[in-house]
């Protein structure tokens, strides 16, 4: 049981590890907003709260995909930006879905999220999601879909309210 919990940690600092590693290599600006649009792709998820949602149940709203998970330090940092950003701009037409690549049981993931203050609807997804969504090698990632189902905009690494906040602002006024 030690050496799986010993390997377990090392394989998350080398996931960290190499999330750092790519971030220091980057020297462009990871959140724009594309001109072409690559249509999303369709999904069904049932939230923990039992909710069941899809790709045109939320059409006309923007949408902010986030893949993440409880172990890894900037997926946790992001989760108040994100919470207070729902908050204020839900009723605007935002719609936050937290996609959790944990392999944890469920149980446990709701209450990490309780835990967390997570207002807005999360999901315990499988790889069918991750390789729906291409989300890339490193988390949190975010990717933003147009209220046409299009996605417009990717974000890999921690992202900040007021990054999130210029990106829903520019597409929704489309």
């Amino acid at each position: 049981m030690r050496k799986f919990i010993a390997l377990s940690l090392l394989a998350c600092s080398l996931i960290f590890l190499s999330y750092c590693k790519h971030k220091a290599a980057s020297n462009t600006s990871n959140s724009s907003l594309t001109a072409s649009a690559e249509p999303a792709p369709e999904f069904q998820i049932t939230t923990l709260a039992g909710q069941e949602l899809n790709l045109p149940s939320l059409q006309g709203k923007v949408i902010l995909v986030n893949f993440w998970a409880t172990w890894c330090p900037p997926c946790r940092a992001e989760i108040p930006d994100l919470a207070e950003a729902y908050s204020e701009l839900k009723d605007k037409g935002l719609e936050i879905l937290g996609f959790s690549v944990d392999d944890l049981p469920e149980a446990e993931l709701k209450k990490f999220v309780e835990q967390a203050k997570m207002n807005y609807p999360v999901a315990l997804v499988g790889r069918d999601i991750v390789s729906a969504f291409k989300p890339g090698q490193y988390i949190p990632t975010s990717i933003f879909i147009d209220k046409k189902g299009n996605i417009r905009a990717r974000h890999v690494g921690k992202l900040e309210k007021t990054d999130l906040v210029k990106i829903f602002e520019e597409l929704n006024k489309e």
